[in-house]
């Protein structure tokens, strides 16, 4: 029987037929958390084109062990058998619907040139936060007809390059916050050992983090971050990421001596897939130790905390390894995903933390920062997105009180239109306000067709320098309209008039208000500072809450 879509899924495959045929697109690009089955997204999109004609499909993948999970995963999944071409494998003189092969090996010559440039008519890449690789730009120059789908849970590379220079678009990102809201992905608690590791002479010239220098600095440490771990970890089933194979080794026999059952595997590692299965089988109190051998392609639903003991600067590679643990699993009753953390001293670099799975800039993920360490000292566990929560709202106070000039001249303004930053302020939404393009589609300048959307609706388009921004603002607009909230028309109307944050009420409670003003014949008694509108019924527009009370809900 066919797996079926959770609405996410459904929406991202809609997303992607949309880029890649409405918009006629040659690539587009999806997010989502792992745990959430990007795989069964672009298992299904493979079926749906596949009895639409649009076949053979080559899918991507950088080890041979994430291409065997994706065969296995297409059977399952979908009942597609799947041509393998990797090593010694080949579907040469077979005519499979899709194929599933390593970069490594598609990239070669020999092995491309047995395909005509227009062989393939899509190609997915697993893990796309990898596609800038020369070796994958190879196949993609190649195969230069076929649209081309990246499906990835981190959209950051290490490196930094802009995923943006190759994709011409996010089709759809649905984020782990929104995963763990409905209910797909387990809720993540921090908690920040208070063990101070000074690392900050573990960089190399060029900013890297030596993880020779991490795990000789962390030696020191390991047997009082042991006796830490035993607070947090009998009870729970744990996943340690170490900076060094040597370092590891030494940990494993610290932990077995405090009385964990631990698991160490590492790429020299005898029969590793043999201990592999022996951690999945284990219940709690049990602890696998690795150094990068774990972070792709490695699924334990029953994890359910997870440590990170080596330098990381990279958000991508930081989210893949929490991942291990974010999974739902019931049957062996986890409720939780924690993420035990260090206070690791830095000077000018910054590592990543839990923090950095939520945080949408460098503001937040400090503050939150803070408010995790802050509690080093307790045994407290701090739901991460709770944390994330009240950063965010410290955020917006700061930032309201920054903007409160500003935007008392846009409100005065006599135009009837409102301008684009009252509009984000009033609607509270970081989305919009933190925004900045990334796509080539993103970087062009609005279309008219936006614009005069734009217009119509109430929003001064004028000041809006990117289509990326202009169809984030749409979007917007039409989700509002269905949540019943305000029109961009409405919040002029009574924020020029004195009332604040008019983007959080409902369209019925503006539309009174309007009317009621507009009976009194738009006349207001200010009396001194703000005063009184006279209505008859003493309202204060600076303090004044509507009678169905303000959203509390998220404009996303």
């Amino acid at each position: 029987m066919e797996i079926k879509p959770r609405p996410y899924q459904k929406e991202a495959m809609e997303a992607i037929d949309k880029d890649l045929h409405e918009k006629n697109l040659k690539s587009t690009l999806i997010v989502l958390p792992t745990g959430t089955g990007k795989t069964v997204v672009f298992c299904l999109y493979s079926k749906y084109k596949i009895m639409q004609g649009k076949a053979p499909i080559l899918v991507l993948a950088h080890t041979g062990v994430l291409t065997n999970q994706a065969r296995e995963e297409y059977k399952a999944l979908v009942g597609l058998d799947c041509g393998i071409e990797e090593g010694t494998e080949t579907i040469e003189g077979q005519f499979p619907t899709v194929v599933v092969g390593t970069t490594q090996s598609m990239s070669q010559d020999k092995r491309l040139n047995r395909f005509g440039k227009d062989y393939f008519k899509y190609i997915i890449i697993d893990e796309a936060h990898r596609a800038l690789t020369n070796q994958n730009r190879k196949i993609f120059d190649y195969f230069e007809s076929a649209k081309v789908i990246g499906v990835t849970a981190t959209p950051e590379r290490g490196d930094k390059q802009d995923l943006g220079l190759f994709f011409e678009n996010l089709a759809y990102q649905y984020s782990i916050h929104q995963a763990v809201k409905d209910g797909y992905l387990v809720p993540i608690k921090a908690k920040t050992l208070p063990i101070d590791i000074d690392i900050s002479g573990c960089f190399t010239t060029s900013g890297a983090v030596d993880q020779t220098e991490v795990g000789h600095a962390i030696e020191p440490y390991l047997e009082v971050i042991g006796e830490e771990m035993l607070k947090y970890c009998k009870t729970r089933k744990t996943v340690i990421f170490m900076p060094l194979i040597a370092t590891s080794k030494k940990f494993e026999i610290i932990l077995k001596r405090l009385g964990f059952d631990v698991y160490e595997v590492n790429g020299s590692t005898k029969c590793g897939s043999e201990i592999i299965k022996s951690f999945d089988r284990a219940g709690k109190n049990s602890i696998m130790l690795n150094s990068m051998l774990l972070t792709e392609g490695w699924n334990c639903k029953s994890v359910d905390c997870v440590s990170v003991l080596r330098g990381v600067k990279s958000t991508g590679l930081y989210v893949q390894m929490i991942g291990r643990g974010t999974r739902l699993s019931p049957e062996t009753g986890k409720k939780d995903l924690l993420i035990l953390d260090f206070l690791w001293h830095v000077e000018k670099h910054r590592l990543c933390s839990p923090a950095s799975i939520v945080a949408k800039n460098k503001d937040i993920d400090d503050k939150i920062k803070a408010k995790i360490s802050e509690l080093a000292e307790s045994e407290d566990l701090l739901d991460l997105f709770e944390v994330e929560e009240e950063a965010v709202s410290d955020a917006i106070q700061e930032r309201e009180e920054a903007l409160a000039k500003q935007l008392e001249r846009q409100k005065r303004k006599k135009s009837k239109e409102v301008d684009v930053l009252q509009f984000e302020y009033s609607i509270n939404d970081d989305d919009l306000s933190d925004y900045r393009p990334t796509f080539k589609t993103e970087f062009a300048q609005p279309s008219e067709a936006q614009i005069d959307f734009l217009t119509k609706k109430g929003i001064n388009a004028e000041t809006i320098d990117n289509a990326g921004k202009a169809s984030l603002l749409i979007d917007k607009l039409i989700q509002r309209t269905k949540q019943n909230l305000t029109t961009p028309k409405q919040i002029r109307a009574l924020e020029k008039r004195g009332f604040a944050k008019v983007g959080m009420w409902y369209f019925e409670d503006a539309q009174d208000m309007i009317k009621k003003i507009a009976a009194n014949s738009w006349r207001c008694n200010w009396g001194k500072g703000w005063g009184k509108i006279d209505l008859g019924d003493g309202v204060t527009p600076k303090t004044y809450v509507p009678p169905k009370g303000l959203y509390a809900g998220e404009n996303k």
